[in-house]
């Protein structure tokens, strides 16, 4: 059976957040866990509350036990971009743009239905 959890509209590009994700694909839910707390960056802390949101989500609603639980995918979407400005030389304007990405976390449990 399959559980997961989304997070939309993540604020951070969806390349620094795929580097990470990259990391967990196939590993036990509890040793991701482990493994993104030690982890220094901002899109570590952001897929960690993902995945502790799909845990919960396989133990609430589908009678789970974390325990058993893999990681069968972690795929970070493109979200919107916010175009932005800031200030250049002798007056001009410098574009920035402002990526956002969504998280989804698959859990499996290894039984197919």
């Amino acid at each position: 059976m399959d559980i997961q959890a989304l997070t939309r509209y993540a604020h951070m590009s969806p390349k620094k957040m795929r580097e990470v994700a990259r990391t967990i694909q196939g590993r036990k839910a509890a040793a991701a866990v482990e493994y993104l707390t030690l982890v220094p960056r901002k899109s570590a802390r952001l897929i960690v509350k993902t995945l502790l949101s799909a845990i919960a989500n396989a133990e609430n609603n589908a009678n789970l036990s974390a325990d058993t639980l893999t990681v069968k995918s972690a795929i970070i979407e493109n979200g919107p971009v916010l175009k932005r400005f800031k200030a250049g030389a002798r007056g001009t304007a410098k574009p920035r743009t402002r990526k956002m990405s969504h998280i989804r976390i698959i859990l499996s449990d290894g039984v197919t239905n």
